[in-house]
């Protein structure tokens, strides 16, 4: 019998937990990845894939992968996407005085590791698990990284609201930002959404809805398979331009928005505008069955009106259509709470390995804490909506 048992033992397999890092999530199959990310675009393997596939996320622009698993055999439990930063360039959680602290008291604060899904400012799992408990050892490997590898800092993007909880008792700081968010009560059409504004808000918006119609300007709302190459390219040529009169480099390629839409056809939208027959403005919209994100935009020209029809007023449209319940304006924005986008907290999860600069750091965001939420209830008591 003890024979027996010995026998037995030896053939069960290793359960032991085990981290490996990937530097390509092409290494990692995308049902194992897709069946821990859940259903959001922005966390699937493909959208992902496309980035570092096109060197949109590489080495070179200064996103370098490293994602962190969490294996029991071989059996994947959980990942979580993340990159090694030179830079903090296309995160939208702005650390560039910590940086210049560092350099001023003769530091360096790059490299550092992070977590999120880059260039995109949205909430969502970052900590992609089975459960709790392995989403907890997903954030000490994090940490444990940074700091064995001589890094400043971890830092987590726009994690959900169930995970600040996670971070803050594995003592990581947690900072408090805000976005602007359009909710869908159950609006049959635009007009709907119109009659539950105050009287001054819903004036304003047909004054600019108005100024577009005038000049006689027609969208297409194009989905997946029916955005061609010359569209993507026209859009592409619209998001550089967009870029470049804000004295920006673009983060993304045609090559990654063409793979995007090859790979993710069911999730893309894109509005296009035209005049006279032209196209002169686009957007570039993802979305499920819940939730529309708007992403980009661009134009060739400049009409009174044509960023709010083209960005907001047709998605709005496209969501009522469509029974989405949210939409997800971007980041920043206070022009978009006249227009029913409103204010929403967003999270950000921080460990910095010296001490000296990690209490610093913790006062500063203690304070600006209490600041956001003073400013989170001041844009609240401006809501655009009618008051019962």
């Amino acid at each position: 019998m003890a024979e027996n048992a010995s026998s037995n033992s030896a053939h069960k397999p290793d359960l032991t937990p085990t981290f490996r890092v990937f530097d390509s999530i092409a290494e990692i199959t995308p049902h194992d990845w897709n069946r821990l990310a859940g259903a959001q675009p922005f966390l699937q393997h493909a959208f992902l894939r496309a980035l570092e596939q096109t060197e949109c996320a590489s080495i070179e622009t200064g996103w370098m992968p490293q994602h962190m698993t969490l294996w029991l055999g071989t059996y994947l439990v959980a990942v979580m996407p993340m990159y090694v930063k030179h830079h903090s360039y296309g995160e939208y959680v702005f650390d560039w005085a910590w940086a210049d602290a560092y350099e001023r008291n003769g530091l360096s604060y790059y490299p550092k590791l992070l977590s999120a899904v880059p260039f995109t400012p949205v909430t969502g799992s970052r900590l992609l698990a089975e459960n709790d408990d392995c989403r907890k050892l997903l954030v000490i490997a994090a940490v444990n990284y940074a700091r064995n590898a001589g890094l400043s800092s971890f830092h987590c993007l726009f994690p959900s609201e169930a995970e600040r909880a996670i971070f803050e008792d594995a003592g990581l700081m947690i900072r408090e930002g805000v976005q602007f968010h359009w909710t869908n009560p159950g609006f049959r059409h635009f007009e709907d959404y119109l009659a539950a504004m105050s009287h001054d808000k819903r004036k304003k918006i047909r004054q600019e809805r108005r100024k577009v119609d005038e000049h006689g300007i027609v969208f297409r709302h194009l989905i997946g398979t029916d955005i061609t190459e010359n569209d993507w390219s026209f859009f592409t040529d619209c998001y550089i331009n967009t870029y470049r009169q804000h004295r920006s480099m673009p983060y993304l390629t045609l090559e990654f928005f063409i793979e995007l839409g090859r790979k993710m056809p069911d999730n893309v939208l894109m509005i296009v505008a035209s005049e006279n027959g032209s196209d002169i403005a686009a957007s570039l919209n993802i979305f499920d069955s819940d939730t529309l994100y708007g992403r980009y935009w661009g134009s060739q020209l400049y009409l009174p009106g044509l960023h709010f029809e083209t960005c907001y007023y047709q998605a709005i449209e496209f969501c009522i259509k469509r029974g989405i319940t949210t939409f997800e304006g971007g980041a920043q924005g206070e022009h978009k709470l006249a227009r029913g986008f409103l204010p929403r907290p967003t999270y950000s999860a921080h460990w910095l390995a010296h001490p000296g600069f990690s209490g610093a750091i913790e006062e500063f965001l203690a304070r600006e804490s209490l600041h956001m939420r003073d400013y989170i209830s001041e844009l609240n008591e401006h809501n655009p909506f009618k008051t019962s």
